[in-house]
């Protein structure tokens, strides 16, 4: 006569029901999971998508921007000096204003030019920071460069020293200056010989070195 396991059959009957029990509550903790996760991505992710369209936006119109500023700037106008001190031609951005002295009595300088957007800053104030200068100063190019030599000692803002030509006047050599200038003044300056004397051109600051170096100094010449 053949007996049956009536405790195994029933043993193995319970572990799968309880293998099934925990697997469901398993699907539906992960199925529960799996909702609020989703739920809380898309919440998420319409708040990131917002926020990336948003910033796309104001980058948009922050460039649109720029490039209407850079558009209104052309054609550039143009100033030409007396022909004792060089005739000197200045192509500057139509946006700025400018004031030069070219009576040849502000001090050491026979030219002194002042140019800025909009309104000139005060000419007075040591304050100001102007987008460009130029001065033609009675002074050899040697004594001039001279006396710029102890920028470059200048331990709280120091400056460095390297040969430059402008574009138009390339047998022309003289210098450029980055960093500390005179008067305590901080941008970029470019010394060059004129005839007797020296030429020099200068932005103070940064914010206005893009149009030095790609609108003002292109363009700009002197008869040697």
């Amino acid at each position: 006569m053949v007996k049956h396991n009536q405790n195994g059959a029933v043993s193995g009957v319970g572990i799968s029901l309880i293998l099934c029990a925990v697997l469901l509550v398993a699907a539906i903790g992960f199925g529960a999971w799996a909702f609020t996760s989703r739920q809380d991505y898309k919440v998420n992710s319409d708040q990131k998508v917002s926020a990336a369209v948003t910033v796309a936006k104001q980058q948009e119109s922050t460039s649109k921007d720029k490039q209407f500023a850079e558009t209104e700037k052309k054609p550039l106008k143009t100033y030409i000096g007396p022909e004792a001190y060089g005739s000197i031609v200045l192509n500057y951005p139509k946006t700025w204003s400018g004031v030069v002295d070219s009576t040849g009595t502000s001090g050491n300088a026979q030219v002194d030019g002042y140019f800025y957007p909009g309104v000139v800053p005060s000419l007075t104030d040591q304050n100001s920071t102007f987008a460009f200068r130029m001065q033609v100063i009675n002074q050899s190019y040697a004594e001039a460069l001279k006396n710029l030599s102890n920028l470059q000692q200048n331990p709280e803002n120091p400056s460095s020293i390297t040969p430059y030509a402008l574009p138009k006047l390339p047998k022309i050599v003289g210098v450029q200056i980055n960093g500390g200038l005179p008067n305590q003044k901080t941008g970029v300056m470019v010394v060059l010989p004129l005839r007797a004397g020296t030429i020099e051109l200068w932005t103070e600051g940064s914010q206005f070195t893009g149009d030095f170096a790609n609108n003002i100094l292109p363009n700009l010449s002197f008869s040697p």
